[in-house]
């Protein structure tokens, strides 16, 4: 697996700051790209794509996780998104979730506050683990 440093963090920075300017947003004029790092070392993005019914706007983490399945899946192991002015953002809580599906408790996240683990951005999450509990027929 690649170890996570600065460089890792920077090639992570540069591909979420190319998917922002494909971002497509015309209501709200606020871009997000995002990029994570998969466990096989391929780099994944996504940007936000709105809709004029703003209830079916994508977030760049759904594009994101749709281009991880796509290109074979594997498990997410660093993150980060920016908005238009290349400043780190904070996923919202929808798009939490959806990476702690593709990433864990372990995934590494850039905050605005610096690296944070799933674990700490998203405590007690639910999970597929919570699911073996119930009886699959």
């Amino acid at each position: 697996m690649t170890e996570i440093n600065e460089e890792v963090w920077t090639k992570l920075y540069e591909a979420a700051v190319a998917a922002n300017s494909r971002a497509y947003a015309p209501y709200s004029n606020y871009r997000v790209g995002a990029a994570a790092l998969v466990d096989d070392g391929r780099i994944v993005t996504g940007c936000n794509v709105e809709n004029a019914g703003l209830g079916v706007t994508l977030c760049a983490e759904c594009g994101l996780i749709s281009d991880l399945i796509n290109g074979g899946g594997g498990r997410l192991v660093a993150f980060t998104c920016v908005n238009q002015e290349g400043d780190h953002i904070v996923p919202c809580g929808r798009c939490r979730q959806i990476l702690f599906e593709h990433g864990g408790k372990q995934l590494l996240m850039k905050m605005p506050r610096g690296i944070q683990t799933m674990a700490e951005v998203l405590p007690d999450a639910f999970g597929p683990d919570d699911l073996d509990e119930v009886e699959r027929s």
